[in-house]
C-alpha cells in the first residue's frame, strides 16, 4: 500500500511540458531548406515539448495572395508537414485563422507598439522595396500579429531562422510591456533550436539559400519529380576543379559537398571528398550520385504528401482537431488577458 501512494505522488508531480510555438506561410512548396532548417526540428520537438505548429494564412494576407487558392496552399502545407513526420495526434497542427482569440490579442498588444519601431523593422523595409504599393497596415504590423500568435499559447520556445530573430525580440518587447502594465501574464519567448549551428541549406546556384519564391531553378522543391530533380542538379554550380592537393573550396563548391552530406551515406560523401582533396574529382559523377541519392530523399516524401492531398476528409479532420487544440489553449489565455486588463465588466 505505500508504494502505491509512492506512485500516484510521482504521477501528480511529473512537470507539464514546455510550450513550442511555430508558424509557416502557405505560400509556394517546401523545399528542402524548410525540411532540414525546420521541419525536422519540429518532428523531434513534437515527443518531448508540447507544440503548436501553425499554417499562417492571416500573414500571406499582407501580400493580397489570391484567396481562391488558399485552402489548396493550406492543404499543401498541412499534407507536406505531415509527410515530413509531424503526427497531428501528438501537436496542434491548425491554421491561423481558425483561431479566432488572435485578432483580439492582436488588437490588444498593437495599443503596445509604436509605429517608429514597426517602420524600423528590417522584414518591413524590405516588403516596401519589393512592393511600395502594397505598403498597408498589416505589413507594418506584421510583428505585432507574431507576437499574438505566441503569447496566445505562452509558448517559451519558438524555433526560428535568422531573418526571424529581429521579430522575436520584438515579442519579447511586447510581453515585457503588457506583463509591466498589466500584471505577470505572458513568459519571455526564446529562439530555440537542437543545434547552435542550424543548417542553411544553399541554393544550387552557389548565390544564397534555398527559396520558396526566389531561385525556383535553383531550389529542391519537396514536390519536384525525379527528372526536375535530375535536371537542377546537374545545372549546380562547378569549375574546373581543384590543381593543388587538399585546396580549400570554393563557396559554391562547399555548397555541393553540403547538399550531399545531407542527404548520401557517410561513405559516398567520403569517396568525393577524397577525390576533391586529391585532385581527381569529376564534377559530372559527383552530380549525378548527388541527383540519385537527392531523388531517394525527396522521391516518397512527395508520394505521401499526394496521398494525402487526395484525401480531403482525413485533411478536415486535422484542421479541425487542431482548431480545437489551439483554440482550448487560447481561450484560457485570452480569459487571464482581460482578467489582467480589467475587462470583466459582469
Amino acid at each position: 500500500m505505500p508504494q502505491l501512494q509512492t506512485t500516484n505522488h510521482k504521477l501528480q508531480t511529473i512537470e507539464k511540458k514546455e510550450i513550442v510555438m511555430s508558424g509557416i506561410r502557405p505560400t509556394g512548396f517546401l523545399h528542402l531548406g524548410n525540411y532540414f532548417g525546420a521541419i525536422r526540428n519540429y518532428v523531434k520537438m513534437q515527443d518531448e515539448y508540447e507544440c503548436f505548429f501553425m499554417v499562417a494564412d492571416l500573414h500571406s494576407l499582407t501580400t493580397h495572395p489570391d484567396t481562391k487558392l488558399l485552402k489548396a496552399n493550406v492543404h499543401r502545407v498541412l499534407a507536406e508537414n505531415i509527410a515530413c513526420g509531424l503526427d497531428p495526434d501528438k501537436v496542434a497542427l491548425y491554421c491561423q485563422s481558425h483561431v479566432y482569440e488572435t485578432a483580439e490579442l492582436y488588437l490588444y498588444l498593437n495599443m503596445l507598439a509604436y509605429k517608429g519601431e514597426l517602420e524600423k523593422t528590417a522584414t518591413f523595409k524590405e516588403k516596401i522595396r519589393l512592393q511600395p504599393d502594397n505598403a498597408n497596415a498589416g505589413l507594418l504590423t506584421y510583428p505585432v500579429l507574431q507576437t499574438a500568435d505566441i503569447l496566445l499559447h505562452r509558448a517559451k520556445y519558438v524555433p526560428v531562422g535568422k531573418d526571424q530573430e529581429q521579430h522575436l525580440e520584438m515579442a519579447r518587447n511586447f510581453a515585457n510591456r503588457f506583463n509591466h502594465r498589466y500584471g505577470d501574464v505572458f513568459p519571455e519567448p526564446v529562439a530555440f533550436n537542437y543545434s547552435n549551428n542550424l543548417v542553411k541549406v544553399p541554393s544550387l546556384d552557389g548565390e544564397g539559400k534555398m527559396s520558396k519564391s526566389e531561385n525556383q531553378l535553383a531550389t529542391l522543391y519537396l514536390a519536384d519529380d525525379d527528372d526536375l530533380i535530375r535536371k537542377k542538379v546537374m545545372k549546380a554550380k562547378t569549375d574546373s576543379g581543384p590543381t593543388e592537393n587538399n585546396s580549400v573550396k570554393p563557396e559554391y563548391i562547399d555548397n555541393i559537398f553540403l547538399l550531399m552530406s545531407l542527404v548520401s551515406s557517410s561513405d559516398i560523401t567520403k569517396k568525393y571528398e577524397d577525390d576533391y582533396n586529391s585532385c581527381n574529382i569529376r564534377y559530372g559523377d559527383l552530380k549525378k550520385q548527388l541527383a540519385e541519392d537527392m531523388i531517394k530523399f525527396i522521391s516518397p516524401i512527395r508520394k505521401k504528401v499526394n496521398r494525402i492531398l487526395e484525401d480531403e476528409k482525413y485533411l478536415q479532420k486535422v484542421l479541425l482537431q487542431g482548431a480545437e487544440k489551439a483554440r482550448k489553449s487560447s481561450e484560457a489565455t485570452i480569459k487571464i488577458v482581460r482578467q489582467a486588463m480589467g475587462l470583466n465588466y459582469f
